[in-house]
């Protein structure tokens, strides 16, 4: 049978634009759909947007650090929408830039909502088109609970386009984009107000980093409440009341739930192809990302595998190359590197303390808490903390975790080196570079 496409992508975000453009770049005739934006979560309303906000809100820290390095500033004033507008522009900028990609490589772009008719046959708007294998690439959408008041609440794609900034703001939610939103609202000089149902924020990650980081973020007088959950939003005038589990109540002028992110898999037609979703909506896939219909594909956030915007694209790779490229490749899921964009900065790569006792391992923990140099005339009681787990049985570095200024910057190069496998002793025959925070993973000699 002769199709029109060899390839049929349906989501244009990261993972699904690497998997076209290096297809197409094999020679094979791609097609990719989008019914939103170019780019997906991450360029639009995830990663590159929430960094910008992370750096503009932390000018504030900045500025009152630098009276202690002899500086006088008199007046300092914020100007949201400016930030929006400048932030819109390199949204643009990069929107162009994922086009030309696809461009440039032969993959076709065609806009609209794709569906499914059947394993070979996808619909965008009135348009038929037969493919020889599809991949679907759609990413996660935003989870608001069932709660009485959702409908006055926001979510993390609509944060990024408000009009005004509030003067209160209450975040829902404990993992990545709560605790980074409750750091920006803070810092643009909103009183901010972080819920959390769970004991303490970021399941998962090492328990010591997340102890340090809500005794750090309380600090900055940022209002962390843990144990407690909403039961009611409701708006009276321009005022939001928030109304708790506990029994209290909070007034707020904004509510920011960052409750988790579900697969985007409904009205794709997947049932029409007779593809198995996981509990929850997420396609099952085997290591070749395959679906249970073997000429199906998925990768990226609508697996719910590892939610990561650089492993959706590792995974593009890795199917592109092996479809068309005659190279077999998958992903290696092991010792990926990850950062909370929060502030302080929390990052870490391979296992934390608890993972590798549960797994038995018998280890070694090296830690350190300082003051940062910046601090000694910055005057903020700011503390970093730095972490490595280590076997003892083999020397080897299992775990760095670091909570600090520019935490994700230092952990991504010890991720390579924990990648090759490098011991204890290999962290401790190597030169400091001084002084920097940096410095203290090669320089901890005294477990504890």
């Amino acid at each position: 049978m002769a199709f029109d496409f060899d390839l049929f992508v349906i989501g244009a975000g990261s993972g699904g634009v690497r998997a076209a453009r290096m297809s197409a770049g094999f020679g094979a005739r791609v097609a990719i759909a989008e019914d939103r934006y170019l780019g997906g979560t991450c360029v639009n309303v995830g990663c590159i947007p929430k960094k910008l906000f992370v750096y503009a809100s932390h000018f504030a820290e900045d500025f009152a650090d630098a009276r202690g390095f002899g500086w006088e500033l008199s007046f300092a004033e914020f100007h949201w929408p400016r930030l929006r507008v400048n932030k819109d522009k390199e949204i643009a900028r990069l929107n162009g830039v994922y086009g030309r990609l696809l461009s440039d490589s032969g993959a076709q772009l065609i806009n609209g909502r794709a569906t499914l008719l059947d394993a070979h046959t996808v619909l965008v708007g009135e348009k038929r088109y037969s493919c020889e294998r599809i991949l679907i690439a759609t990413g996660g959408w935003p989870n608001v609970p069932t709660v009485p008041g959702r409908e006055y609440v926001i979510t993390s794609n609509e944060v990024f386009h408000l009009e005004s900034l509030p003067r209160r703001a209450v975040v829902v939610g404990g993992g990545y984009v709560a605790v980074e939103f409750a750091g920006i609202f803070h810092g643009l000089g909103v009183h901010t107000t972080q819920l959390y149902r769970g004991d303490l924020f970021l399941r998962g990650f090492d328990q010591e980093c997340r102890e340090f980081l809500a005794t750090e973020m309380r600090k900055r007088e940022i209002d962390l409440r843990f144990n407690t959950d909403v039961s009611a939003v409701v708006k009276t005038g321009d005022v939001l009341q928030v109304r708790l589990t506990d029994g209290n109540m909070l007034e707020t002028d904004l509510v920011l739930y960052a409750t988790g992110r579900a697969p985007n898999t409904a009205n794709l037609g997947l049932e029409s192809a007779g593809i198995v979703l996981r509990p929850g909506g997420a396609i099952a896939v085997n290591d070749s990302f395959q679906s249970s219909v073997p000429n199906i594909y998925a990768i990226g956030d609508v697996t719910d595998r590892v939610n990561l915007t650089p492993v959706a694209t590792a995974e593009g790779t890795a199917l592109a190359r092996s479809l068309y490229g005659g190279m077999p490749s998958g992903v290696d899921y092991e010792g990926i590197p990850s950062s909370v964009f929060c502030q302080p900065n929390l990052a870490t790569v391979g296992a934390t303390e608890e993972a590798a006792r549960a797994q038995g391992r018998e280890i070694l923990v090296f830690r350190s808490t300082f003051t940062p140099l910046k601090q000694t005339l910055g005057g903020r009681n700011e503390k970093v903390l730095m972490k490595l787990v280590v076997d003892k049985q083999t020397d080897r570095v299992l775990g760095a975790h670091m909570v600090g200024p520019d935490a994700g910057e230092i952990i991504q190069g010890l991720a390579v080196a924990i990648k090759a496998g490098a011991t204890k002793a290999m962290f401790d025959a190597t030169i400091g570079i001084h002084p920097t925070a940096a410095e203290e993973f090669v320089t901890m000699r005294t477990p504890g």
